[in-house]
């Protein structure tokens, strides 16, 4: 029998009430509403829920922050109901602070005015997860990970497809990280791969106050020991840095990848597919240079469609950018373990058409 969908009007007070309790303190809390709605959206969440209290609310609030609007609404989403990677067991005063630092405006007028249309959105979302008639393959692995099968060189070889925010990775030896041909990294608080690694990999204070910004600093060392402090390098080029706290996560290494060339006069960037196809095959050649370099040596690696954000490719354009040097690099025989991270139910549907084969896209530019 099919679980009632549950009534909107008490959504957004549960959604406060794990706002104020956090993730980590769901158990045993009355939060009908939202459990209705995760047993509507996926019947094995709810199974979930009794073996893990709270798994199947935090399971149905990942998925529909996942589909707010990237930037600083889904941004603020993850901070204020502890989505963000590392926020989960923050007061809710500091995880409300940062949100409100999301949008620069003070935590009083966040409180009374943000901090309700965001609720109200995720809320929205909630109820159109619910509202679809059973888990659809596209959701139903969303916050998870699958495994895509494919053939490279005639031999076969299997895929992971991560379909999660990548700061949510774990124990993948190595990600690569889109990068301006400056490595100047964006702003901790944006929404990008690239600024989501760095908030994930910065060390923090018992507070949440950040102690230590490593990619920054690790990147800027790069720059000045290659000389290349301030000035453009070639697209394509990869810097390696360590991973900063994701360590902890068992994220050994950082890559970051020189795809993005800044427009003159404007905030957009140029993205062409060939720097895109150029960058993964030096990253697989750095990736072989420091491999036994470490203990374990470094085996799996780590794509994000590059280029596909403000980059302005299409996913299908990033993707058979991306895999035109994977498929090249597994083909030799490499023995790599390949991953891919995205985050919509589209980009993932694309990339677990590979073994149908892609075909380049038409470049979606940037627009000024």
């Amino acid at each position: 029998m099919a679980s009632p969908l549950p009534d909107p009007s008490s959504l957004v007070p549960e959604l406060k009430e794990v706002r104020r309790a956090g993730l980590v303190r769901l158990r045993g809390r009355a939060l009908p509403a939202l459990e209705s709605a995760a047993e509507a959206t996926s019947g094995s969440t709810a199974a979930g829920a009794a073996r893990t209290p709270g798994a199947a609310v935090e399971a149905l609030l990942r998925l529909a922050v996942s589909g707010l609007d990237a930037g600083t609404l889904r941004t603020a989403a993850e901070y204020t109901l502890g989505l963000a990677q590392g926020t989960r067991d923050w007061p809710a005063s500091d995880r409300r602070a940062r949100a409100a630092g999301v949008y620069g405006v003070s935590v009083e007028r966040f409180r009374k005015d943000h901090e309700v249309m965001v609720l109200e959105q995720v809320a929205e979302h909630i109820l159109r997860l619910a509202a679809e008639p059973g888990p659809a393959p596209s959701r139903a692995g969303a916050g998870t990970h699958r495994t895509v099968h494919v053939t490279a060189g005639g031999r076969p070889v299997a895929l992971t497809l991560h379909v999660h925010p990548v700061d949510l990775l774990r124990e993948v030896d190595v990600v690569v990280s889109p990068s301006n041909v400056y490595f100047a990294l964006p702003e901790p608080y944006k929404a990008s791969v690239a600024a989501s690694l760095r908030r994930a990999a910065a060390r923090r204070g018992v507070t949440g106050d950040v102690q230590a910004d490593p990619l920054h600093e690790e990147l800027r060392a790069w720059a000045g020991g290659y000389g290349v402090a301030g000035r453009a390098v070639l697209p394509g080029t990869v810097a390696a840095t360590g991973s900063g706290a994701l360590a902890e996560r068992g994220v050994r290494r950082i890559y970051h990848a020189a795809v993005a060339v800044p427009r003159a006069g404007t905030n957009d960037y140029d993205v062409l597919p060939s720097d895109v196809t150029r960058a993964v095959s030096r990253a697989f050649a750095v990736l072989a240079e420091e491999r036994q370099r470490f203990d374990p040596p470094l085996r799996s690696v780590c794509f994000p469609l590059l280029g596909s954000g403000r980059g302005g490719l299409s996913y299908q354009a990033g993707l058979a950018a991306v895999w035109a040097a994977v498929e090249a690099e597994l083909a030799g025989g490499a023995p790599w373990e390949v991953h891919f991270v995205v985050r919509t139910p589209e980009a993932a549907a694309l990339v677990e058409r590979i073994p149908a084969g892609i075909r380049p896209a038409h470049d979606r530019r940037a627009t000024g």
